[in-house]
């Protein structure tokens, strides 16, 4: 199976990938970290798109369009995939369709809008904090560690990421407005577009997914 999750940053698509990966057999594809692998392997292709994330901005669709490229090229991807983070503008979805075209691959499936108010975007992405250490995880609210600002796992130091400040949360929610909504109308027109309540649990969000794509869970390979 072969789906695009969109929605703002901080609504689930990552948590809704992993699992829905599972349970379809079929690999996750996240924009977002193979932005961050290429940028702690501080090559020249990671700190430019580096500078572009550090102020909240969309990374420009040459750096993202290879790094995707390249990963729908290996061989895990080929009988299926979850779009995480991409596309994000109607241009790279439409370069997503010649590339699906080119290697004479089946068109999308569906394109998963997960749906969740701004504010509670905010709270969700500004409480976020992870260990120097180790790269574990916590939220101030939801999942704080047990000892303020160190791992739970390592007793390593916590930080906020700069991608994760308030200011940056609320500039990258602008930037998702202007250039991402925009891709509801692309894939309403197409008939691939559902869109999904994105606040409950993670598994009662996942369910909702499952039943838009008509019960397709596990039974659905690729």
């Amino acid at each position: 199976m072969r789906l695009v999750l969109l929605g703002p940053p901080g609504a689930g698509k990552g948590t809704q990938a992993r699992m829905l990966g599972k349970r379809l057999s079929a690999p996750q594809v996240a924009s977002g970290d193979l932005l961050r692998a290429v940028v702690r392997k501080r090559a020249a292709l990671g700190l430019e798109a580096k500078r572009y994330m550090d102020k909240g901005a969309l990374v420009p669709d040459d750096l993202v369009l290879k790094l995707i490229g390249e990963r729908l090229s290996q061989p895990d991807a080929a009988a299926g995939f979850i779009l995480d983070g991409f596309p994000r503008t109607v241009a790279q979805a439409e370069t997503l369709d010649r590339m699906l075209q080119e290697r004479g691959a089946r068109r999308l499936d569906k394109a998963v809008a997960i749906i969740v108010a701004d504010n509670e975007i905010v709270k969700r992405i500004s409480g976020r904090r992870t260990c120097k250490n180790c790269g574990a995880m916590y939220h101030l609210i939801y999942d704080p560690p047990r000892n303020h600002n160190l791992c739970n796992n390592c007793n390593g130091e916590l930080y906020q990421r700069d991608d994760d400040a308030e200011d940056t949360v609320r500039m990258r929610l602008e930037v998702y407005a202007a250039a991402t909504r925009p891709l509801f109308e692309y894939y309403g027109r197409t008939g691939l577009l559902v869109q999904i309540d994105g606040i409950g649990r993670p598994e009662e969000i996942q369910q909702r997914i499952i039943n838009a794509l008509g019960g397709a869970g596990a039974a659905v390979k690729g």
